[in-house]
């Protein structure tokens, strides 16, 4: 697979139906996971924990909405993601692109199975790094 970039976006409460939408006009395939379908306490179950779209063009858009206790801030919801499964490639472009930086999650293994960070470069840009099924959690 090796690895893709694409715009990741934070909703207030409405991922999902904003993903519907751009399903509408891009096409392609949506896959939606509910906060109460991976099991994440205090959280609104029926809220997007993650959606991705792909569409036959090639366009990737994911999102997510909000969960409590963080904060919604529009004009600063929309991060840049890099994910795959070639490992050694990503974890050198966290190390390299969050110098100078603040890392925010630590690069490590999360609940989900796959290894995860983010950060905000030295540019104020958010970036979050994902490797598919990198390491077990725990």
């Amino acid at each position: 697979m090796g690895s893709i970039l694409n715009p990741y976006v934070a909703f207030n409460g409405n991922a999902r139906e904003a993903m519907e939408f751009y399903q509408s006009v891009l096409g392609g395939e949506l896959n939606v996971m509910t906060f109460g379908e991976s099991g994440v306490p205090d959280a609104p179950a029926e809220q997007v924990m993650h959606a991705q779209l792909t569409s036959s063009a090639g366009y990737t858009v994911m999102a997510s909405d909000t969960p409590p206790g963080m904060p919604y801030e529009p004009g600063q919801n929309i991060a840049i993601s890099l994910s795959g499964d070639d490992g050694d490639a990503l974890r050198g472009y966290f190390t390299g692109l969050s110098a100078g930086g603040t890392v925010t999650v630590p690069l490590e293994p999360q609940m989900w199975g796959d290894e995860f960070g983010a950060f905000t470069d030295r540019f104020g840009i958010g970036w979050m790094v994902n490797i598919a099924g990198s390491r077990s959690p725990g």
